[in-house]
């Protein structure tokens, strides 16, 4: 078993999207798959790395033709058991080779790119969602960041001094992660040679949870009308370009042309 099995093992997946600061990220996100599904004609999606199927379930739901790809088994073992209309597969992001060339209108990459630590890794998993989608079809990929991994773990959590002196921080504070630490972090200069290097163009980028992780405290003291008036302003405020460094996370809405 890998770390990174062994860390989603004890990591709840499941509950993450359904936290308050979890569910700004899900609902911003759903906005946009939304967005694109509608401009496409009977889509098929792929989940790539579906995790316990929070996404491609509910659009499985919502009547959509969805197969999901998952590394983790237990993660995958929980998609399968929510009994949807999922086909749900064990693999590997780096390697769709049970899929044909340009099988899917959608492909989402909701996570794999967050344990990946070399960019000729992150190119061939854009590499491979690219080619099991169909031209004129949509991708969307999600980062971590690279301020919030610094402000939270270097600052908050007080490593910042010892992440400078073993390499894991760079003199202008660009994370360089191990594998052991299991998150790499990029900033938007990084994904933008990924995408060059895979071939791929942007349609736009969102933040889908801006702030929403640097406040949990905050969001969770909120009554669920002030609630409801964050994740509307997220979505305001979502594709503002001076925010979306400084977001946890970023969705980049690519289109295979």
């Amino acid at each position: 078993m890998t770390e990174l099995e062994k860390y989603y093992n004890k990591f709840s997946e499941e509950k993450r999207l359904t936290r308050r600061h979890g569910r700004v990220e899900y609902a911003v996100t759903m906005k946009y798959i939304h967005k694109y599904l509608e401009l496409l004609d009977a889509p098929r999606i792929l989940d790539i790395g579906a995790g316990t199927g929070r996404y491609s379930v509910r659009l499985a739901e919502e009547g959509y033709d969805v197969t999901a790809v998952e590394l983790v088994k237990y993660n995958l073992g929980v998609l399968k058991s929510k009994k949807s209309a999922v086909r749900a597969f064990q693999g590997n992001a780096l390697d769709l080779s049970m899929f044909a060339d340009g099988t899917f209108d959608m492909a989402l990459l909701f996570g794999p790119l967050y344990h990946l630590f070399t960019k000729e890794d992150k190119v061939r998993v854009l590499s491979e969602a690219k080619r099991v989608t169909k031209t004129g079809g949509y991708i969307l990929a999600a980062y971590c960041m690279n301020e919030y991994g610094v402000l939270l773990y270097g600052f908050r959590d007080q490593h910042v001094k010892e992440c400078l002196r073993d390499g894991r921080l760079t003199e202008t504070f660009h994370c360089r992660p191990r594998e052991a630490d299991l998150y790499d972090y990029v900033r938007l200069e990084d994904i933008d040679a990924l995408n060059e290097a895979a071939g791929l163009a942007r349609v736009q980028i969102i933040a889908p949870d801006g702030p929403a992780n640097y406040m949990r405290r905050e969001l969770n003291a909120l009554d669920e009308e002030a609630f409801e008036l964050f994740i509307r302003y997220q979505e305001t405020v979502c594709e503002r370009s001076e925010l979306l460094g400084a977001s946890a996370h970023t969705v980049d809405i690519l289109k295979k042309c």
